[in-house]
């Protein structure tokens, strides 16, 4: 091929086309989230985040705890996530960690927001 002389017309449209024919299959690789929702109904029926009563009081707290999780940034993305739900001024943290001492570092921060006595641990480590 000379300096002057053009690919043929059918170079520009496979290139164009090309990530087309990968969207398929990146599409196929991001619809298995996964889906923790059986493991956290079986770790305790009775509670979960969706069923919080809606008082002012239990939605502050909720939201302190939640921000004393996320502005943490040595915890996790686990201990970001751990679902924090009050009731009453009792507090239950249930979900994944990575280590014992992360674990012990989010149940101080509920406990510092709610009471030492108003905390329910329910945390995992994850191994």
């Amino acid at each position: 091929m000379s300096p002057t002389t053009q690919p043929p017309k059918w170079v520009f449209a496979s290139v164009l086309l090309l990530p087309l024919s990968v969207l398929p299959h990146a599409l196929s690789q991001t619809q298995a989230m996964p889906d923790n929702s059986a493991n956290n109904r079986a770790q305790n029926q009775s509670q979960t985040a969706d069923q919080q009563k809606d008082n002012a009081a239990d939605r502050t707290m909720t939201a302190k705890i939640r921000h004393a999780l996320v502005s943490d940034h040595s915890l996790s993305k686990y201990a970001h996530n751990v679902k924090v739900i009050v009731s009453g001024g009792a507090v239950t943290l249930m979900g994944p960690v990575h280590s014992a001492a992360e674990k012990q570092s989010v149940v101080a921060k509920a406990e510092t927001i709610a009471g030492q006595d108003k905390v329910t641990d329910q945390l995992t480590v994850k191994q």
